[in-house]
C-alpha cells in the first residue's frame, strides 16, 4: 500500500470543505487531477472514503475514521520537516565530541564558546577522556569528531592535524635543573622518572624515540593519567615529561616546566573522524572552526 503525501493533503482538503471545487482552489489542481487522486488514495487503502452525489459530498464511516488520521500524519510529516530544516540550518541539533583532558581543558573552551556564538540552539557534549579512548570512542561511533594525538595509520579513521605539541620537563618548585632555560633529554636520564602505564601511546613515543638516542629513563612510579603524574611530580615523587598542553595544568598545581631537546619529541594533535561517514552540520561547524583557529595561529608572528 502506497499513500504518498500529495493524497492525503487531498483527501483532508475535501472533506475539511465537503466540496471539491473549493478544494481544487486551495490545492491549486484541476478537478480532474483532484479526482484522480482521490481515486488512486481510495484504491490504494481498499475502499470508498468519500459518498459523491450530484448534489452532496459526504464521508463514509471509513473516512471519518480516517480523517483525524490522515491530519495527524500530515502534521507529524510538516514538523519533521521543519526539525530537519532546522537541523540544517544549525537551529537545533547536538554535537558530542571527544577530546584528551589536557586539549579539553585548555584549548577547546574558548574554540566552544565560539561554536555556541554562532550555533547558540546546538546542546554540546563534551567526553575529556584519554588520548586512546577519544580515538575509541569515534571509531566506535559514540561521538563524530574527537581531538587527540595522531592515531597513526588506520583504514577506517581519517585525521586532520590542527598544530605539533614538542614534550617538556615537568619538575617540582625548586628543583636544580630549574636553573636552566631548556634541557636534554639525557637531563632527566638520573632522576627518578614517573611515566604513563602501559599500553600508553605517549609512553610508546618517549621510549622508541629515546632509544635511537641512547637515553634511558629511570622509571621510578607510573600513573594513568596526565593530572595524577603532574600532582606526584608537585609531591617531590620526581620528574617527568609531558605534552605542551599541560603547562597550564601544572602551574596551576605548582610544577614548573622546562623545553627538552635533543632529541626534539613532537606529537601531532587533530581531528580525528571516522572515514565514509559524513558529519552532521554540527559536527561540520565545529571541525571548521578548529581549521580556522590553528590557520589563523600559525600565521600570527606572537604563537
Amino acid at each position: 500500500m502506497d499513500i504518498t503525501v500529495k493524497q492525503l493533503r487531498a483527501f483532508v482538503a475535501v472533506a475539511r470543505s465537503r466540496s471539491f471545487a473549493e478544494a481544487c482552489g486551495v490545492l491549486n489542481l484541476s478537478q480532474p487531477a483532484l479526482s484522480v487522486t482521490i481515486r488512486n488514495l481510495e484504491e490504494a487503502v481498499g475502499g470508498r472514503l468519500l459518498a459523491r452525489t450530484t448534489r452532496t459530498l459526504a464521508l463514509t464511516p471509513e473516512g471519518s475514521q480516517f480523517l483525524p488520521v490522515a491530519q495527524r500524519l500530515l502534521a507529524d510529516w510538516g514538523a519533521a520537516l521543519d526539525d530537519l530544516h532546522d537541523s540544517f540550518a544549525l537551529r537545533r541539533g547536538r554535537l558530542a565530541v571527544a577530546a584528551m583532558p589536557s586539549f579539553a581543558s585548555t584549548e577547546l573552551p574558548a574554540l566552544l564558546q565560539q561554536f555556541r556564538q554562532r550555533h547558540p540552539e546546538i546542546n554540546i557534549t563534551v567526553h575529556d577522556v584519554i588520548a586512546e579512548d577519544v580515538v575509541a570512542m569515534v571509531r566506535s561511533g559514540r561521538v563524530e569528531a574527537g581531538i587527540s594525538f595522531d592515531p597513526g595509520t588506520a583504514d577506517d579513521l581519517q585525521f586532520t592535524p590542527l598544530f605539533s605539541d614538542r614534550f617538556v620537563a615537568a619538575l617540582p618548585t625548586g628543583h636544580p635543573l630549574l636553573a636552566q632555560r631548556q634541557l636534554p633529554w639525557s637531563a632527566l636520564a638520573d632522576q627518578p622518572f614517573i611515566a604513563l602505564q602501559q599500553p600508553s601511546s605517549i609512553r610508546s613515543l618517549l621510549e622508541q624515540s629515546l632509544a635511537t638516542s641512547g637515553t634511558t629513563l629511570r622509571i621510578e612510579v607510573e600513573a594513568n593519567h596526565l593530572v595524577t603524574i603532574a600532582r606526584m611530580v608537585a609531591a617531590g615523587l620526581g620528574v617527568s615529561a609531558v605534552p605542551t598542553l599541560c603547562t597550564q595544568q601544572l602551574r596551576e598545581l605548582g610544577v614548573q616546566s622546562r623545553p627538552l631537546l635533543t632529541p626534539v619529541i613532537e606529537r601531532r594533535v587533530g581531528i580525528v573522524t571516522r572515514r565514509r561517514y559524513p558529519l552532521s552540520g554540527p559536527a561540520r561547524a565545529l571541525v571548521a572552526i578548529l581549521g580556522a583557529h590553528y590557520k589563523n595561529r600559525e600565521s600570527d608572528p606572537a604563537y
